[in-house]
């Protein structure tokens, strides 16, 4: 597996980065792993570094985005924050991954059995954690189909709302940057929630927030996205 180039990176679009790491996430549960020589990589991205894509996922140590999409050095930008939120610091890492870095694509990636969702259904309250977690709180009031149990005890309502912050995140980060925003709309980058099942490995990617701009979708607006 070859590493990044200006050259290679230049050539991949929005939609060619999804299904890069589409077909890395099958390579990784198949347990197929893509043969790379990771100090000739380290080597040859001394001088510079082109990655395809830009994935913010949570701290849990069972969901490295290095790992479950097969990816080498120099191939992705990997931002991780528990519970895959968004605040300023992330945003402007994104700007610089996007447009100052090249990056096609900006991926959310939650996961199942997240402790930081659960702290968040259980109200928990501690220290620096507890700013971290209101973050997540508004997708714990979103979810509304589960009356009784609304707790980190109910595996269903955990994921119902671990689906839902992935959802929100992906908007505000159109809503909070008006650099991504404009490079969304013009093509240049892609934005899409996913699921990482921590059981099997797979990933999933919510269609219903996959932000991509080209001949498969070309009536997409950003103000689709906003609504």
């Amino acid at each position: 597996m070859k590493t990044h180039t200006k050259e290679s990176q230049d050539q991949i679009t929005p939609r060619r980065a999804l299904e890069i790491l589409q077909e890395g996430n099958d390579r990784f549960i198949k347990n197929l792993k893509a043969h790379r020589n990771l100090l000739e990589q380290a080597n040859e991205t001394r001088d510079g570094q082109w990655p395809f894509a830009t994935i913010l996922s949570c701290i849990d140590s069972r969901t490295s985005a290095e790992l479950i999409f097969d990816q080498g050095l120099g191939d992705i930008f990997s931002v991780r924050i528990a519970g895959n939120v968004i605040n300023t610091d992330i945003l402007g890492s994104m700007e610089f991954a996007c447009k100052l870095a090249g990056s096609k694509l900006i991926v959310v990636l939650g996961h199942s059995k997240c402790g930081a969702v659960k702290g968040a259904c259980d109200h928990v309250e501690m220290g620096n954690l507890t700013e971290l977690l209101s973050k997540i709180q508004p997708a714990v009031y979103e979810e509304k189909t589960t009356i009784s149990d609304r707790n980190s005890k109910n595996d269903l309502f955990v994921q119902n709302v671990a689906t839902i912050n992935v959802k929100r995140s992906v908007k505000s980060i159109i809503e909070r940057s008006f650099i991504l925003e404009q490079m969304v709309e013009n093509g240049e980058i892609g934005i899409v929630g996913a699921w990482h099942d921590i059981e099997t490995g797979k990933v999933s990617f919510y269609n219903d927030v996959m932000y991509i701009k080209d001949d498969k979708n070309p009536k997409f607006t950003v103000s689709d996205l906003k609504h």
